[in-house]
């Protein structure tokens, strides 16, 4: 049950607020692709995974170990990452290499972390 402090006790709208707040949302398709960026950092598992990229460029194997899961769990964790533009791949030899998008992605994880800290 909501407590009484938490909502107006009457209903006043204000319009000239209401109106610069919706002239100046995103679009409904961009706010869809940002919640699935966050929807990103969601899962514990893809959460490690990001945090340990933010320090090494590691193969899959390394993530497994880190994560401590499955190197198929792994890949398909890195799979969905990549859809969402947070990690990148590169292969060198027989080897694959990860690592965070860019530096966008850092600035996201040091911000986020630093809330935490602060919280």
């Amino acid at each position: 049950m909501m407590e009484t402090d938490e909502v107006c006790g009457i209903t006043a709208i204000d319009r000239k607020k209401v109106e610069h707040v919706e002239q100046n949302l995103p679009e409904s398709n961009r706010i869809e692709k940002m919640a699935g960026f966050f929807q990103a950092f969601s899962d514990p598992t893809r959460l490690r995974i990001v945090l340990s990229l933010e320090l090494e460029e590691l193969c899959v194997c390394d993530i497994a170990t880190i994560a401590g899961v499955s190197v198929s769990a792994v890949s398909h964790q890195l799979r969905y990452l990549r859809n969402m533009n947070v990690v990148k791949k590169r292969k060198q030899g027989k080897m694959v290499y990860y690592t965070l998008k860019d530096e966008h992605i850092r600035e996201v994880i040091r911000t986020v972390f630093e809330h935490i800290r602060e919280g």
